[in-house]
């Protein structure tokens, strides 16, 4: 049985495309393949304007990658494809004409933090905590690198990559320019949303295009860079310092 889910609700002009996955909305390659698929569908989507990216539950937005597929990888080739996985993803976000808002209501680590620093906007929760735990691992968040820093910029990035086991509150994220806006609920969170989707959506819809592809200017290098940078982590992940470090987690 394949577990996981990606389901859209399109009503006034507004796709919401909400993943779960029941370890902590956590991304297997079939998920993220889902994801990519649907990003690109409602990109060329007439009907659609805005995109609200989300997650189900009250529990974590996103955990990353599956740990369960991670310690089961294999081979080189077994690694470059499954961090292939978020390159895909990103790469969709980047590419779709339409903007992407991003409900992160919950904490996000490794490529849960790169999902949402390929948003357009984003809505957060002061539960919203980040962390890029790969390092700890032996490997290194090299695939949503070039997204995160782009909000960020590389010292932050360093901050959050050196200290591989402490979280970041979603103050700092804000801080820093990765969350738009935060919130000290959900409900308040989720009232701002549907306002300002509301609004957003009935605005020129080829000037939010347009202004997509300016927000976006200065990227097109990373439909190769994160495909490099997947076969940078697909090798790390087969060094014995990361099958220790995996199997120390798995017990």
């Amino acid at each position: 049985m394949e577990l996981g889910s990606i389901k859209t609700e399109i009503v006034n002009k507004i796709a919401k495309v909400t993943f779960s996955h029941p370890a902590s909305n956590s991304f297997p390659s079939s998920l993220l393949q889902k994801l990519t698929d649907e990003l690109e569908a409602l990109s060329k989507n007439e009907n659609v304007t805005i995109v609200v990216l989300q997650s189900e539950g009250t529990g974590a937005f996103c955990a990353g990658a599956s740990f369960d597929e991670l310690v089961a990888i294999s081979n080189y080739k077994e690694g470059s494809k499954f961090f292939s996985g978020f390159a895909n993803v990103i790469n969709a976000m980047r590419k779709c004409s339409k903007l992407i808002i991003g409900r992160i209501h919950g904490k996000a680590v490794g490529g849960g933090v790169g999902l949402a620093s390929a948003c357009d906007y984003t809505f957060a929760t002061q539960k919203s905590d980040i962390k890029l735990s790969e390092i700890a691992i032996g490997i290194g968040p090299f695939v949503i690198e070039p997204a995160v820093s782009r909000k960020i910029g590389k010292t932050a990035l360093a901050e959050m990559t050196l200290t591989p086991t402490l979280w970041k509150s979603a103050n700092w994220a804000k801080e820093k320019g990765l969350f738009t806006e935060v919130f000290d609920s959900v409900e308040d969170l989720d009232l701002r949303l549907e306002s300002y989707t509301t609004e957003l959506s009935q605005y020129n819809k080829e000037a939010l295009a347009d202004m997509k592809k300016v927000l976006w200017e200065g990227t097109d290098h990373w439909d190769s860079l994160l495909y490099e940078r997947a076969a940078i982590s697909g090798k790390l992940v087969l060094s014995d310092f990361t099958k220790n470090a995996l199997e120390k987690f798995k017990k």
